[in-house]
């Protein structure tokens, strides 16, 4: 199957009525491990990775893998540039063939981050590449010593945003932080206000160490993207630190590497599920 575009993808999660998981890949291993889930599983989802990954591998190397890759699956999947924070990595992707882009201004006061993102969105589109954009947060009066989960996305701002840049997608934050340093204090009640005044479907950033039921939760205030990178690199690590405590002089990297994979994917086919509210045992 080829892959969709993030627009098809999000029409196919509606008409299912699931939430698309995008999980950041980083390597072929991590990609084929993603891939693996979505077929297990028979749902749709998003394979993504962010420039500072993309360093490893480059663009054109990660959309290789999975345009070889997706004759040997049937299950719809998009490739999404996450977090690209110039006009160039979203030029790169683009050329490489990725089908979904997120250009993040959210650092940049209001005005220049529209200007950024309506930038991104022009070059997209007019290559058939939906874009999701983020809108910057609600800080506090010392912004240097506030926790990520404190800082909101402004309902107020939300529908003239995605008008200006006519962005696809949305990132809004609602107490979600990224990584697993911070803890996430997620605000359903503002994500409620957000979605009741959003003309788009709605992204979560930093699904990694949020409860699943609370994810799903999501799903009734427009949620449609959930991005899940830690637990997936955090299986992939400890699988291969685990072949090395148990024989220090392991050489075999194919087999260490072939049992990382299954542990991606084990984990990926876990939180897909779960954070659709399905049963997940046996995943």
């Amino acid at each position: 199957m080829p892959l969709l575009d993030m627009n098809e993808l999000v029409a196919m999660a509606h008409k299912n009525d699931v939430m698309l998981p995008a999980y950041n890949t980083t390597n072929m291993e991590m990609t084929l491990a993603i891939m693996d889930a979505f077929e297990a599983n028979g749902m749709p989802g998003v394979i993504q990775i962010a420039p500072t990954n993309v360093k490893l591998t480059g663009y054109d190397h990660i959309a290789d893998v999975v345009h070889r890759a997706l004759s040997g699956y049937t299950t719809p999947m998009a490739l999404h540039l996450d977090h690209g924070k110039t006009l160039d990595d979203v030029r790169q992707a683009v050329n490489a063939g990725f089908t979904s882009i997120m250009i993040d201004g959210a650092a940049l006061p209001f005005e220049e981050n529209i200007l950024f993102s309506r930038r991104a969105v022009d070059f997209c589109h007019a290559s058939g590449v939906p874009v999701e954009a983020e809108l910057g947060a609600i800080r506090g009066k010392e912004d240097d010593h506030v926790s990520e989960a404190d800082c909101k996305t402004d309902p107020d701002q939300v529908a003239e945003f995605v008008e200006r840049t006519g962005c696809d997608t949305l990132a809004v934050s609602i107490g979600n932080v990224h990584g697993l340093e911070d803890t996430p204090r997620i605000d359903l009640a503002h994500l409620a206000k957000i979605a009741a005044v959003s003309p788009c479907p709605l992204v979560l950033h930093g699904g990694s160490g949020i409860e699943y039921a609370t994810i799903a939760a999501m799903k009734q205030h427009n949620m449609v993207k959930i991005n899940i990178a830690s637990d997936l690199r955090r299986a992939f690590i400890k699988s291969v630190a685990d072949a090395q405590a148990a024989n220090p002089n392991e050489a075999n990297l194919a087999r260490v590497l072939m049992d990382a994979r299954a542990a991606v994917t084990a984990v990926a086919r876990r939180t897909q599920l779960a954070i659709n509210g399905m049963p997940c045992e046996g995943a």
